[in-house]
């Protein structure tokens, strides 16, 4: 199992829509390095769900429940998506500001490439943005 986080303006697409919806499909993403790692999307995989914008702040956890495929009505087969649904809400969000106070996160993608929508999370990472989150 692969741990990711996955970013998106909450004002599109939340947790709590997420959580309503009960499954849906991550697409929208056209940044190369981010496709790049939504096809080593596996279903099982675990993902941070992170509000960017005002917000900027990982709010809960979702889980990848297909294969990437190729996204609907798009001319070219390396846009792909992703299928996900809500494994859990994190008890408290853990800020951006949290994040980059932390010398652990240092270098990490989030601090250090702040566009990029689909990055890798580290064991050790996930695990100390949950004790953060009080998890």
């Amino acid at each position: 199992m692969a741990l990711w986080l996955l970013k998106t303006e909450p004002s599109a697409f939340c947790y709590d829509d997420l959580v309503r919806l009960g499954r849906d499909r991550w697409d929208g993403v056209r940044n190369w390095a981010a496709l790049r790692h939504m096809a080593e999307m596996r279903p099982g995989d675990l993902c941070l769900f992170y509000h960017t914008g005002e917000e900027r702040q990982a709010v809960g956890v979702c889980r990848v429940v297909s294969e990437s495929y190729p996204e609907p009505g798009q001319d070219d087969p390396r846009i792909r998506l992703v299928d996900v649904e809500p494994a859990y809400r994190l008890p408290r969000p853990v800020t951006l500001a949290a994040i980059k106070a932390d010398p652990i996160f240092a270098g990490w993608d989030l601090v250090r490439q702040s566009r990029l929508s689909i990055m890798p999370v580290p064991e050790r990472l996930w695990q100390r943005i949950h004790a953060m989150a009080g998890a």
